[in-house]
């Protein structure tokens, strides 16, 4: 591949990797850290007091009262009972039990586990999947073994997920597998909807009536910013529906350090709780996560700040709400701006977004701008990073056509990163336009 020299360095919109992209991590996160991995500092006021308070209180429940030493296979249990609280909280008081939290190595690991549950039974195993699907499922699904069953999501609805299309899905898929669970985002990646609680509802009936297993995942819980959605959980909701749902269908809900507000990708820690899950399976999967020795230690401490903050009337409060806040304002802010822009550009079309780190623009050129070897999104996206250094995902609509291409673009960075990078992709596109498609414009818009 062959780089241009006009760009000083590269920009990965790909990923989701916000502290690459500038972002600074929050601070009591890294306080608490510093403090279980240096305890001197425990000894002196370069802590905030409730920081120093947290770092004791954890390294007491560490072997050794340490940070070096192992913990449980599935998490330190003072830690699974910091996040059952968190969930009981979230969820209006629904009881969460320390027992049913899994600490994994990030939120794909527990997804594995319960894959190769699913995997035991005979035959093609066989999962249903959003169409569009985050980025890394498909090539899990290889990995383990089973065959993805898509489900196409409603762009012109807001990426509404229809009780009919499920059937239609189950339906045309009998006689080749038979699928024994079926996976959601939400909210939604890279897609950025949220679901409403009938919706909810809907998946959830389907699933008792087609007897198969939720796998929910739901990283992307603390970013929702547009003002007519709300996050609600799949577990709520499934308790609020009552008999006969309440204690039959079975749940996974997964969530991470890596997504979201928190950003924190390195600590590569997550966790996964199971629901009306039969004992015998629970076993299992702490089996099958003994073979992990435990999740990183540094990302569970991570998990205890995220999951219990600091409270009002804490000397950490206030910073720490006021850093989430801007975050969020950030997030919000670069969104509406990101698909202004995006909107903007000849070719392409971009929905609102109500949550997440990416937006989802979709680009549809003339027939002539593609070879047969290559499509749209494939050549777009290889001469966007050869020329302007910007990295960006794809997902190739090829049931449509060879010329139409969705991307996925990150944009929970710093506001000025995210300029740059929306400038270099508008020199490219016109660029790109004149020639591919012998298409020529006046002198593109600025940026103000």
């Amino acid at each position: 591949m062959n780089m241009s020299a006009s760009f000083k360095k590269l920009l990965d919109l790909s990923s989701g990797d916000s502290h690459n992209a500038g972002m600074k991590p929050i601070t009591f996160v890294r306080q608490v850290i510093a403090g279980c991995l240096y305890p001197s500092l425990l000894q002196s006021d370069a802590l905030p007091p409730d920081a120093r308070l947290r770092a004791q209180m954890l390294l007491q429940h560490f072997d050794g009262g340490s940070i070096g030493s192992y913990t449980g296979s599935c998490g330190s249990m003072y830690v699974r009972n910091t996040i059952a609280k968190f969930i009981s909280l979230r969820d209006g008081g629904i009881p969460s039990s320390p027992e049913q939290v899994f600490i994994t190595v990030e939120a794909q690991r527990g997804l594995m586990v319960m894959m190769r549950l699913l995997c035991q039974s005979e035959g093609v195993s066989s999962v249903m999947i959003p169409d569009p699907a985050p980025h890394s499922l498909t090539r899990l699904l290889e990995r383990m073994g089973m065959v993805p069953v898509p489900y196409r999501l409603q762009e012109q609805s807001g990426w509404s997920l229809e009780r009919a299309e499920l059937n239609r899905v189950i339906q045309a898929s009998r006689g080749r597998s038979s699928p024994r669970a079926i996976y959601i985002s939400n909210p939604g990646n890279p897609t950025g909807h949220v679901q409403c609680r009938e919706s909810i509802e809907d998946v959830i009936r389907f699933a008792a009536d087609e007897d198969l297993f939720l796998l929910v995942n739901e990283v992307y819980q603390n970013t929702v910013f547009a003002e007519s959605s709300e996050f609600v959980s799949y577990k709520r909701v499934l308790a609020e529906m009552g008999d006969p749902y309440s204690e039959s269908v079975q749940l996974a809900s997964l969530h991470s350090l890596s997504n979201g507000i928190m950003g924190e990708c390195g600590f590569r820690t997550g966790y996964m709780e199971l629901v009306n899950v039969d004992q015998a399976v629970m076993l299992y999967t702490d089996t099958l996560l003994t073979g992990d020795l435990c999740p990183p230690v540094i990302g569970q401490i991570a998990l205890d700040v995220m999951a219990d903050p600091p409270r009002p009337g804490e000397p950490s409060y206030t910073l720490y709400t006021q850093e989430v806040a801007s975050r969020l304002k950030t997030l919000k802010c670069n969104v509406s701006r990101a698909v202004e822009f995006i909107n903007d550009l000849p070719g392409f079309s971009c929905p609102s977004v109500q949550c997440g780190i990416f937006i989802y623009p979709y680009l549809t050129l003339p027939h002539s701008a593609v070879t047969h070897s290559q499509s749209v999104g494939s050549l777009y996206s290889r001469r966007l990073l050869e020329d302007q250094g910007v990295c960006v995902g794809i997902n190739d609509d090829h049931k449509h056509s060879r010329s139409c291409s969705h991307f996925r673009l990150c944009v929970l960075m710093p506001s000025d990163e995210l300029e740059e990078a929306l400038r270099r992709l508008r020199c490219f596109h016109f660029q790109f336009l004149k020639e591919y498609c012998k298409i020529t414009f006046s002198a593109p818009k600025q940026s103000t």
